[in-house]
């Protein structure tokens, strides 16, 4: 549950930010009239990513259990695609995200329609990566023998969490140090996605797309049972498997190492330096002469 929350909390504060930029531009630029356009933007995204969910949940299961099984692990692999590329975006991009908007309101204002175009891309873009991250760890969870209910709580606590963090920082009552706090929760996610990767990787496994289903790298189920207290931890927060495969073990060791390692340059890189001030010509000497 709390790899859901935190993924909840991580998306929804963003999509709260930027629609709480959104507001208190047009606010304080004396648009008031124009924030009905935002909100039908926020609406059209959340019913989209809403009826993403809802085929993703309901879609597959007449299937066939091996085509279950490769759209599993194919969506599995979409998602932590979309969540790496959204852990090093946020890196880059929280200290500027506010000056970007902006520019895009001003140069929005000759067409009303792209106020709720904005809104509804930014907001329907973490859904949409919410909705498939959630969805994936909800399947690796019920393949495991959990409750379905227990990620998409999660979920909802992070997003509830986010949206009332999000009004707080519109009011001015708080202050976070964005930067920051991706780069922590950035850095938890990675190992996050390592393991619904490779959940995504034994599914194919198991449909017979990839190899090695039987070629077991470790397996410590005696020691840790899936159902026991230790064993709902760590599958609720870094997807572990008490019993995985060489290929899945290679798969998450790589990922780890590769996103990790440039992460950390990522966000330990030092900010450019100021651009030197432009030098100003020396005003004119006066040479008038003095009379005597």
């Amino acid at each position: 549950m709390f790899a859901n929350l935190l993924i909840g909390l991580r998306e929804g504060l963003e999509a709260s930010l930027i629609v709480s930029i959104l507001i208190a531009y047009l606010v304080k630029t004396g648009r008031r009239r124009q924030l009905p356009l935002i909100w039908l933007g926020v609406g059209l995204a959340v019913g989209v990513s809403l009826a993403f969910g809802a085929a993703l949940t309901f879609g597959p299961k007449g299937l066939s259990f091996q085509a279950q099984e490769i759209i599993g692990g194919s969506l599995s692999i979409l998602a932590v695609g979309l969540v790496t590329w959204m852990i090093f975006w946020m890196a880059s991009a929280s200290r500027t995200l506010a000056t970007d908007l902006r520019g895009q309101l001003e140069a929005a204002q000759a067409k009303p329609w792209s106020l709720p175009l904005i809104a509804a891309l930014a907001v329907g873009r973490e859904g949409l990566e919410t909705a498939l991250f959630v969805w994936a760890a909800t399947k690796s969870v019920v393949g495991d023998g959990g409750s379905a209910a227990e990620p998409l709580v999660g979920a909802l606590i992070g997003i509830a969490i986010a949206v009332a963090l999000g009004y707080l920082i519109y009011a001015g009552a708080v202050r976070i140090n964005l930067s920051r706090f991706f780069a922590i929760t950035g850095g938890f996610l990675i190992v996050v996605a390592a393991g619904v990767l490779a959940y995504g990787v034994h599914d194919l496994q198991e449909a017979g797309v990839l190899p090695g289903l039987t070629t077991l790298a470790f397996d410590v189920s005696a020691q840790v049972p899936p159902g026991s207290v230790l064993g709902t931890l760590l599958k609720g927060i870094f997807n572990f498997s008490p019993a995985a495969t060489v290929l899945e073990v290679v798969v998450w060791v790589a990922y780890v190492a590769t996103v990790g390692t440039l992460f950390v340059r990522r966000v330990t890189r030092p900010a450019p330096p100021a651009a030197p001030p432009v030098p100003t010509s020396p005003e004119p000497v006066s040479h008038t002469s003095v009379a005597a």
